[in-house]
């Protein structure tokens, strides 16, 4: 089959400097040094954090299901993600573009403005939740060394906690400013370390709860007595929980796939990285939960509490250094590089990649030095998770405007031009339909998230706005006749 013009030809040929900048043009095959491995490592790195184990545990705990049940769900879960990045992260492959260029062809060159500010907003205020977190694992370390300090606070932080804090803000911007390519080096070794690490630990666990540890597994596994309906909603909830949880990269996942060289490989690597890698986690995380309800009477799903528990100098020091990877290792992934794409594609001439990542750490740092003393304790968290529910139908538009309207073809020249009449140029820059649909899914999703009655479907807001806002993009556009551009050359 004859390659299509839209592929063969990457380079842009009229440099229109509010919408172009080298970070965010299309990135050639041979420019490319991503695999199955790399991809395999941003799923690693996304769930083995300290969040992500704890949520993994809980969820063997929160819902009286059998054991098996919970597991069941959340490999359910991995397929579900595996099939929905597959979908977002193809076109990046073909195209070698992130996220915010990508929505350009669906919500305008000047509309994509919108989805990417969105997910920067949100990005942004977790990279700084997530850089305090980090902050707790360096401060475990540095107390087993010289102690815990004096005692004195600042806006709820010690000084050990303080020094941690920004260490570990200024050890990410380290990394990221360096570039992608150091940024992938450390996905690489953060990944696999933070499993051997889980293993060591599991077996030390197993090892000490000897005998005992089987029947506990066997209590946790054995469910409660609820009704075969109450169970599918449990099941169900367990499913749109792990979903959720992975929601955020979801949509920008081109943001990745645009340095990997085939889309086989980008397949391999999210088979290996979700279903099969959540499976293994939760295993060794559901092993350690009933390790520790036989050590210490009561079943403990925060990593850090169990490696305080078990008190060895040598676990403590290692422990601390992966917690401290695997949480940075989320926060690049989630919540460092999105921003760092989004920022730069609202002014291109003016701010670069590595700009945006510097803005996005600049605001976040006020974001984490307040999380404890004053923004966990007002709501926002809920604000940001409804603004998560938000950008859920952007998921849905993209899929159905690539797939469906735009038959997989697209025009490089065009989404990087904002000459009146260009096939993603729509009215003044912004396709007028897409917004409504947005709009209209939107509503739904934040009232998930917002209206108590429909607080049963808080699970689901996030795929059932995507759902919504892909059905109603599609009825809105396939009667749109596409601007002469972009026909097929």
């Amino acid at each position: 089959m004859k390659e299509s013009n839209d592929v063969s030809d990457l380079d842009i040929k009229h440099i229109d400097p509010t919408l172009y900048n080298e970070d965010l043009a299309p990135l050639k095959p041979q420019d490319r040094n991503w695999g199955a491995f790399e991809i395999f490592n941003v799923w690693s790195n996304d769930i083995q954090s300290l969040f992500g184990y704890t949520l993994a545990a809980s969820l063997f705990l929160t819902y009286g299901l059998n054991g098996w049940a919970v597991m069941a769900a959340i490999i359910l879960a991995g397929v579900i993600v595996m099939f929905l990045v597959n979908l977002t992260g193809k076109p990046s492959v073909k195209y070698g573009i992130p996220f915010p260029v990508m929505v350009r062809a669906s919500m305008g060159v000047r509309g994509a403005n919108l989805p990417a500010m969105l997910r920067a907003i949100v990005g942004i205020f977790w990279y700084g939740v997530q850089t305090y977190f980090a902050s707790t694992a360096v401060t475990l370390l540095i107390t087993a060394f010289v102690g815990a300090g004096d005692g004195g606070t600042f806006l709820g932080l010690s000084g050990v906690a303080w020094v941690s804090f920004v260490i570990v803000w200024l050890f990410q911007i380290a990394i990221f400013w360096q570039g992608i390519e150091r940024i992938k080096h450390f996905l690489n070794w953060a990944g696999p370390m933070v499993y051997v690490v889980m293993l060591v630990l599991m077996i030390i666990v197993w090892f000490q709860a000897g005998s005992e540890l089987i029947p506990a597994i066997g209590t946790i596994f054995s469910g409660g007595s609820e009704t075969s309906g109450s169970s599918i909603a449990a099941f169900m909830a367990i499913v749109g929980t792990m979903v959720a949880y992975f929601a955020a990269v979801v949509i920008n996942f081109g943001d990745f796939t645009r340095f990997v060289k085939t889309e086989r490989q980008m397949k391999l690597g999210n088979l290996l990285g979700l279903p099969l890698n959540v499976a293994f986690f939760s295993f060794i995380a559901l092993i350690i939960t009933a390790g520790t309800l036989v050590l210490f009477g009561e079943a403990l799903t925060n990593p850090a509490d169990i490696v305080e528990r078990v008190d060895s100098l040598p676990l403590t020091i290692i422990a601390a250094l992966t917690f401290f990877a695997a949480t940075v290792g989320i926060n690049l992934v989630a919540n460092f590089i999105p921003p760092a794409y989004d920022l730069a594609n609202l002014f291109p001439s003016k701010i670069s990649f590595k700009m945006g990542g510097l803005i996005t750490a600049v605001i976040a740092f006020f974001v984490g030095a307040l999380w404890l003393s004053v923004i966990s304790q007002i709501g926002v968290p809920g604000f940001v998770n409804a603004l998560g529910a938000v950008v859920a139908p952007f998921y849905g538009i993209i899929v159905v405007d690539y797939y469906l309207i735009k038959r997989q073809h697209l025009n490089m020249q065009e989404l990087f031009s904002s000459a009146p009449g260009g096939a993603y140029y729509y009215v003044n820059g912004w396709n007028t339909r897409a917004l409504i649909a947005f709009g209209v899914a939107a509503l739904f999703s934040l009232s998930t998230v917002l209206v108590p009655a429909l607080s049963a479907l808080g699970g689901f807001g996030w795929m059932i706005g995507a759902a919504l806002g892909g059905l109603f993009y599609y009825g809105l556009m396939r009667q749109f006749k596409p601007a002469p551009a972009l026909a097929q050359q």
